[in-house]
C-alpha cells in the first residue's frame, strides 16, 4: 500500500496545553515549554507539525491548547485552520480532550484515524518516526484496534510510564507489532531497573493511534458517563460552539487517557520504536542534548566560565561569569534567575508550586 493511501484518513491531534513548569523561569503560563526554541528551527510545537508535513497536511491537524497561548499558537501555525486550534476553557487532562477530538474527526471522516502526539517532544530520526506511524496506521485502521508507540528505554527512568510487551504478532513496514500485556505508571527505581533488565518493557511516551470510532466505542464501554457528556457536547456543536464548549467542558472529570481507557482495553498493540525521542522534561535534558564547550559547559557566546565545568547557562542579555562552579543550571530572564544543581532540575516544578503558594503569581 502506498504511503499516501496509508495516511489518507489520518488526522494528527497535538496536545499543546501544558505549562512546562520545570522550565521556569523561561517557561511561563503565557509562554510555556512548547513555545520555546531549544533545538533546531522554530518552537517545539512548530517542529511537531513540521515533522508530519510529508504525511499529514496542516488541514488535517488539530491542536488543543489553552486560552492564554491560543493567539500565539495560531500565529506560529498559520497553515492550520483556526477552527482546528482549540482553546480549552479548563485543564481536564488528556481523556476529555481526545474524546472531543474524536467527535470532531468522526463528523468529518467516519473512517478517520487519530494520531496522538505531544507538542513538546523532540524526535531526531524522522524517517524512522514516519515508518512507525505508517505501521501504526495500518494496524489502527482496523476497527477496534489501538496502538501505543512504545519507546525503547535507555535508562531506568521513574518519570515515565512503561508498557509490558507480549508476543510479537506481526510486522508492518518493517516494524514489530506486539501485543500489550500491561501498563505501569511511573514505577519506583528498583522496579524500573527490573523492567529495563528484562527487555520486555517500553516507555509509554503518550503517542497513540486509533480510529476515532474505536476511541468512542472504548469510551462507551469503559467511561459511560464521560461518553454521554462527550455526545452531549458534540450534539451542541463541539469545540466550535463557544457557549456550549465553555459551559460543558469544565464539567468533565480531570483524567488522563492512560487511566481512563488504555489500562482497561484488551485489543491494544505496541510498535517498538527507536526514533531518537526525548520528552525534553527538564533543564538536565536540555544540557544533555546541547552542544558543549571544551569544559563540557553549555553557554552563550557572551559568557565566561573560569575553572568551571559541566554547567548549563541560559542568558540573553546578561553577561554571565561562572567561577569555580560545576554542574549547575543557571537560567536568567528579565525578571528572574534560577540557580540549581543540574541533577536537581526536575525539582524546579516544586519551586514553581512554592512560588504559587507564596502568592508570587506575577513570576509564573
Amino acid at each position: 500500500m502506498a504511503r499516501q493511501s496509508v495516511f489518507a484518513h489520518a488526522y494528527a491531534v497535538i496536545m499543546a496545553g501544558g505549562s512546562g513548569t520545570r522550565f521556569w523561569p523561561l517557561s511561563r503560563r503565557q509562554h510555556p515549554k512548547q513555545l520555546l526554541e531549544f533545538f533546531g528551527h522554530g518552537t517545539l510545537l512548530e517542529q511537531t507539525v513540521a515533522r508530519l508535513r510529508a504525511i499529514i497536511p496542516p488541514e488535517r491537524v488539530y491542536v488543543y491548547t489553552n486560552k492564554l497561548i491560543w493567539n500565539e499558537v495560531c500565529r506560529r501555525l498559520p497553515k492550520v485552520p483556526r477552527a482546528q486550534i482549540v482553546a480549552e476553557p479548563a485543564a481536564r487532562n488528556t481523556a476529555p480532550t481526545l474524546g472531543v477530538a474524536a467527535h470532531e474527526i468522526i463528523r468529518r471522516d467516519p473512517a478517520g484515524v487519530m494520531v496522538i502526539l505531544a507538542a513538546d517532544h523532540t524526535i531526531s530520526k524522522i524517517a524512522e518516526f514516519l515508518r512507525v506511524l505508517e505501521a501504526g496506521c495500518l494496524v489502527a485502521a482496523e476497527p477496534g484496534k489501538s496502538i501505543v508507540i512504545g519507546l525503547k528505554p535507555t535508562r531506568p527512568d521513574t518519570g515515565f510510564g512503561y508498557v509490558r510487551l507480549g508476543p510479537l504478532e506481526f510486522r508492518k513496514r518493517g516494524q514489530g507489532i506486539y501485543k500489550v500485556e500491561k501498563f505501569t505508571e511511573k514505577p519506583p527505581l528498583a522496579r524500573a531497573r527490573r523492567f529495563l533488565a528484562s527487555g520486555r518493557y517500553l516507555w509509554n511516551g503518550g503517542m497513540f493511534i486509533w480510529r476515532a470510532s474505536t476511541l468512542l466505542e472504548n469510551f462507551a464501554r469503559h467511561q459511560p458517563r464521560m461518553a454521554d457528556q462527550l455526545a452531549k457536547l458534540a450534539a451542541a456543536g463541539g469545540a466550535n460552539s463557544t457557549g456550549s464548549f465553555e459551559q460543558l467542558f469544565p464539567r468533565f472529570e480531570k483524567v488522563s487517557i492512560d487511566y481512563a481507557i488504555m489500562e482497561k482495553i484488551s485489543d491494544i498493540h505496541a510498535v517498538a520504536a527507536d526514533i531518537g525521542w526525548n520528552d525534553v522534561g527538564s533543564w538536565e535534558v536540555v544540557y544533555a542534548l546541547s552542544q558543549k564547550d571544551n569544559d563540557a559547559n553549555v553557554r552563550p557566546a557572551r559568557s565566561l566560565c573560569l575553572d568551571s565545568r559541566g554547567n548549563l547557562i541560559v542568558a540573553k542579555r546578561t553577561f554571565v561569569t561562572a567561577v569555580g562552579v560545576q554542574n549547575l543550571a543557571i537560567v536568567e530572564t528579565d525578571d528572574a534567575l534560577l540557580i540549581c544543581p543540574r541533577e536537581r532540575s526536575q525539582d524546579v516544578g516544586k519551586a514553581v508550586e512554592a512560588m504559587k503558594k507564596a502568592g508570587q503569581e506575577e513570576l509564573l
